[in-house]
């Protein structure tokens, strides 16, 4: 099967897309298929593959320059996710919320 993939990122403390966040996408085998950034409202999805074959990804979130720049401070100079995309064709959404001291993510719509 295939899937499709996005992100979203908000920076929960000042309310507001995480604009320019830089992103990383591996497969299981840590290989890198693609960097990219977030754009002006906190998004990505255009990836270089249209559609992603079932399997286990990691996208890392480059959070402490992003932090850095708009608090002063990142206790997570980076947050790593790792998923799975499995069963029939979907769309996955994987979001992240973050803050200079924490992060939460969840499967999104």
């Amino acid at each position: 099967m295939s899937h499709t993939l996005s992100t979203h990122v908000l920076d929960t403390t000042l309310g507001q897309p995480a604009r320019g966040m830089k992103l990383t996408l591996c497969s299981e085998d840590g290989s890198v298929l693609a960097m990219a950034e977030t754009n002006q409202d906190g998004r990505f999805n255009d990836w270089p593959e249209t559609a992603f074959p079932s399997g286990v990804y990691s996208l890392t979130f480059h959070t402490g320059d992003y932090l850095k720049e708009h608090h002063g401070k990142a206790f997570y100079p980076q947050a790593t996710i790792c998923f799975e995309l499995s069963g029939s064709a979907a769309h996955y959404h994987i979001p992240l919320l973050i803050s200079p001291f924490g992060y939460s993510t969840y499967r999104g719509s």
